[in-house]
C-alpha cells in the first residue's frame, strides 16, 4: 500500500502550453491517504482518466511530481510502480482458464503454489467465479470476462495501489450492484489504496471513502459523500451530485437576505460585500411546497411520480425549481409557493461556496 502525493501536478496534450486553458489537467496538489478508497468522478473529458494514467505511469505529466510513500516515481514506468490496474474493457488471456488468468500475476512473481491456490480461490469466491475456474476465458461473455479482469487486479496483496478505470461499463446492472458491494467489502478487509474512475455518481458514492469531483480539468471538491451532498463547494458539485441535482438560482444577496426576482428570502446568516455572479443553492430535498403567500411563488409545470417519491418541476420567473416530495404527499390547488430549509441553503459567488 502507498500514500500517493500529487505535487504541483498538471498536464497538457499540447507541446508548448502557454496558459492555464491549454492544460487538460489544471495544477493539482493532493495527498491520497495510504489505504483509503477514492473515486474520481466527473463527466467525459473532465480529466479524470488523464489523472489516473499519470498516477499509473502510462502518462508523464507536463509538470509536477507523483510520489509513492515520499519516493518520486514521476519518471518510473508502470511496472516499476508496483500497481494493479483494471481497465474499462476486459483484458484477459482467452487461451487460459479462469483459474490460470487469476493465478498469472502470482506465478509471475514465483510465489508458492499453496499460496497461489489459496489466493485464487479467495478472489474467485469474492467475484462469484468459483464454478467457472476450469472454463477457458474465450467461452465467457464480456461482462464475465470483466469480472475476471477485476479479480486479476485484486489478486495481488503486495501492490502499492489498485487503479480502476470505469471497470463496470460492460457489466449488466444487477452484477454492477453486486461487484460494487464486493469491492467495498474487499477494500474494508484488505485495506489497499484504491482509486476508482467513473462518471456514475452512484458507483462513486457507494464505493469511495472520499470522492474527487472534477470539471474541465479542475478538482472542484474532495469530500465524503455526505459533504458533497450537504455542502457542495462549487455549483458543479451541487448540480452533478443528486438526482435531480441542486437548484441553482440567480440571486442578489444583501446581509441576511437573498433576493430572487422581486422576492426576498431570509437566510440563517449574513453576508458582506459580495461581488461577482451570485447564486443561491438548495437541494430539491430541502424545498417545501406550501400554500403561504409570504413564501416564494412558483408555477408548477408537471409532477413526476417515480415510485417512492415525487418530483415537482416548477419555475419562478423563468428559473427552474425542482422539489422532491414523499410519495404520499398531496398537492392542493393552493400549493403554489415554496420555502427553503434555511440551514441547508448555500450562497455562491462565481460558482464557489461563500462562507457567511
Amino acid at each position: 500500500m502507498a500514500k500517493i502525493t500529487l505535487s504541483n501536478l498538471a498536464h497538457s496534450y499540447q507541446k508548448n502550453p502557454e496558459t492555464e486553458n491549454d492544460y487538460a489537467l489544471k495544477t493539482l496538489n493532493h495527498v491520497w491517504e495510504d489505504g483509503a478508497a477514492y473515486a474520481l468522478l466527473g463527466p467525459s473529458g473532465c480529466g479524470k482518466t488523464t489523472l489516473l494514467n499519470i498516477i499509473s505511469g502510462l502518462l508523464k505529466p507536463s509538470k509536477g511530481q507523483v510520489l509513492f510513500n515520499e519516493q518520486d516515481v514521476t519518471e518510473k514506468k508502470t511496472a516499476e510502480r508496483n500497481i494493479a490496474q483494471v481497465f474499462q474493457f476486459p483484458v484477459v488471456y482467452d487461451t487460459m482458464t479462469v483459474y490460470e488468468n487469476l493465478a498469472f500475476p502470482l506465478k509471475n512473481r514465483n510465489l508458492k503454489p499453496a499460496y497461489i491456490e489459496s489466493r485464487v480461490h479467495e478472489i474467485a469466491r469474492i467475484i462469484d467465479a468459483e464454478d467457472i475456474l476450469t472454463k477457458k476465458a474465450k467461452e465467457l461473455t464480456a461482462d464475465i470476462k470483466q469480472k475476471i479482469s477485476l479479480g486479476r487486479g485484486l489478486v495481488r496483496e503486495d501492490v502499492n495501489a489498485i487503479l480502476f478505470d470505469e471497470p463496470l461499463t460492460v457489466i449488466d446492472p444487477h452484477m454492477k450492484w453486486q461487484l460494487r458491494t464486493q469491492l467495498k467489502a474487499l477494500h474494508q478487509n484488505l485495506g489497499h489504496t484504491m482509486i476508482y474512475v467513473t462518471h456514475d455518481q452512484t458507483e462513486a458514492l457507494t464505493f469511495a471513502d472520499k470522492v474527487v469531483v472534477m470539471s474541465m480539468g479542475v478538482v472542484v471538491q474532495i469530500g465524503t459523500p455526505e459533504e458533497l451532498f450537504e455542502k457542495p463547494q462549487h455549483t458543479f458539485v451541487g448540480y452533478f451530485i443528486g438526482s435531480p441535482g441542486m437548484n441553482i438560482l440567480n440571486a442578489d444577496v444583501v446581509g441576511n437576505k437573498a433576493i430572487i426576482g422581486n422576492h426576498e428570502i431570509i437566510l440563517n446568516n449574513g453576508y458582506k460585500n459580495l461581488q461577482g455572479k451570485l447564486e443561491l443553492g438548495i437541494r430539491p430535498e430541502y424545498v417545501r411546497l406550501t400554500d403561504n403567500p409570504d413564501d416564494l411563488p412558483i408555477t408548477i409545470n408537471r409532477v413526476e411520480d417515480v415510485g417512492h417519491y415525487k418530483i415537482v418541476r416548477a419555475t419562478h420567473q423563468g428559473q427552474d425549481i425542482n422539489i422532491i416530495l414523499k410519495e404520499e404527499t398531496g398537492i392542493s390547488e393552493n400549493m403554489r409557493y415554496v420555502s427553503f430549509d434555511k440551514a441547508r441553503t448555500n450562497i455562491y459567488t462565481d460558482d464557489w461556496l461563500v462562507t457567511p
